[in-house]
């Protein structure tokens, strides 16, 4: 078993998607942790703003495996595959770091840049690992976040009450 960490996104529906596609990962995978959830401005198109937020899973899945696990969750949740690649999301899961792990693994560039790169992905990635280094360079992701531009992409946390909610199910 080894650590994955995993970012979620949507801007579309988002407290529902988030929740259903939270609720999924749950079932077929499992999650240990999850982070507060940030609402920040859509990055490279005009659109709603995003919530997003990350978990961390312990897995022996493969990444591969756990890509097309992830795949068929944004699918389940109505991911429009055809849509532009900076555009809207009904909900988007990226593998963002896995244990053991650099370079490009079954495809996935690990850990993935735009973990350094976005507030919306760094802020919550430290707060369930603050401990994590970045491979690339030995550094921890707590420290580029300290020197991050945080004017650059703000962000604002908000209520996380409705990861919890029961009423969302696997059938929904």
């Amino acid at each position: 078993m080894r650590t994955v960490y995993l970012g979620f996104g949507s801007n579309t529906q988002r407290e529902y998607f988030l929740a259903k596609g939270l609720v999924l990962l749950r079932e077929q995978v499992g999650v240990v942790t999850v982070s507060p959830v940030y609402r920040s401005a859509s990055v490279g198109f005009e659109g709603e703003a995003f919530f997003n937020f990350c978990v961390s899973v312990n897995t022996s899945k493969r990444v591969k495996d756990l890509k097309a696990i992830l795949k068929k969750i944004e699918d389940t949740c109505g991911r429009d595959r055809s849509a532009p690649k900076f555009s809207g999301r009904t909900l988007d899961i990226d593998i963002l770091y896995v244990e053991g792990e650099v370079g490009e693994v079954d495809g996935v560039q690990l850990p993935r840049q735009e973990v350094s790169l976005n507030a919306f992905v760094l802020k919550p990635l430290i707060d369930i690992a603050p401990d994590l280094k970045d491979p690339r360079d030995g550094s921890y992701f707590r420290d580029q976040w300290s020197v991050y531009d945080k004017a650059k992409q703000p962000l604002t946390q908000v209520s996380d009450e409705f990861l919890s909610v029961t009423k969302i199910t696997s059938d929904d």
